[in-house]
């Protein structure tokens, strides 16, 4: 009986650590914090000897005396600061013995079934006044502001009505391009826009894979090279489909 009890306690504490490491993998989070996080929380609950590796798409934990090994595949992920947060907090709780193993996972399946990005009106507004002074900041002038801010609705609006539909984030980074510089390139040759390359610019912004960027740079860093050089390879994709969507629409017009 106390052999199938330690079993049970195992599962239990490699659920609450997969589901740690899930949750901040699909947030955005840095690989080398996922798998800091993972080994914590697993220590914390009497698993000491434990062995974590962690890609973009995938999560694996192993017992290393022991044949337990999981795998968990992310096929979704997004930037949620505010659940990588409620996610290190948790681990800390559980490092300070202020939640037990049950507690740690109502937490961790409540936070990870929580929705708490922005709603769609205030990441449209979000993106499109963003656009407006990134114009400025790359030298444009005040009379091209409202194109810059149409330009980045635009970006923004197309990207989520094409990734309802494709599902593949190139081609929806594509087409939001394209509808960018036509934008752009429309009200600057009826002449109310003065300069179509700094609106053009400041249009495409919101698409720019910045924290992609930075995290695929800290996973260099801290020695995580297949996750940092992953992250790298989709950022660069990211800026191909912007860079070539923009192309082609001023190869044809």
């Amino acid at each position: 009986m106390a052999e199938a009890l330690t079993i049970i306690d195992e599962n239990k504490v490699i659920d609450v650590v997969l589901l740690a490491g899930k949750v901040l993998l699909e947030s955005g989070a840095e690989t080398y914090r996922v798998e800091d996080t993972m080994g914590r929380i697993a220590a914390s609950f009497g698993l000491e000897d434990t062995y974590s590796f962690v890609t973009s798409t995938a999560i694996i934990f192993s017992l290393n005396d022991r044949t337990n090994t999981r795998l968990v595949r992310v096929r979704e992920r997004t930037t949620d600061l505010e659940k990588i947060a409620i996610a290190n907090n948790v681990s800390r709780k559980i490092s300070r013995d202020e939640l037990t193993l049950d507690e740690a996972k109502a937490e961790l399946i409540h936070l990870e079934q929580a929705s708490l990005q922005y709603s769609f009106v205030i990441k449209f507004l979000s993106a499109a006044i963003a656009s407006g002074f990134f114009m400025f900041m790359f030298g444009g002038v005040r009379q091209d502001f409202p194109f810059a801010v149409l330009a980045g609705a635009g970006a923004f609006l197309t990207f989520d009505i094409v990734q309802r539909f494709i599902q593949i984030k190139f081609f929806s980074e594509f087409i939001s391009s394209m509808v960018v510089i036509m934008i752009a390139a429309f009200f600057t040759k009826i002449g109310w826009a003065t300069n179509q390359d700094i609106i053009t610019i400041a249009g495409v912004m919101p698409l720019v894979p910045g924290i992609l960027i930075t995290n695929a740079i800290r996973d260099l860093m801290a020695g995580e090279l297949l996750a940092g050089m992953s992250r790298g390879v989709e950022a660069a994709l990211t800026a191909f489909a912007i860079g070539a969507g923009v192309a082609i629409v001023l190869l044809i017009f």
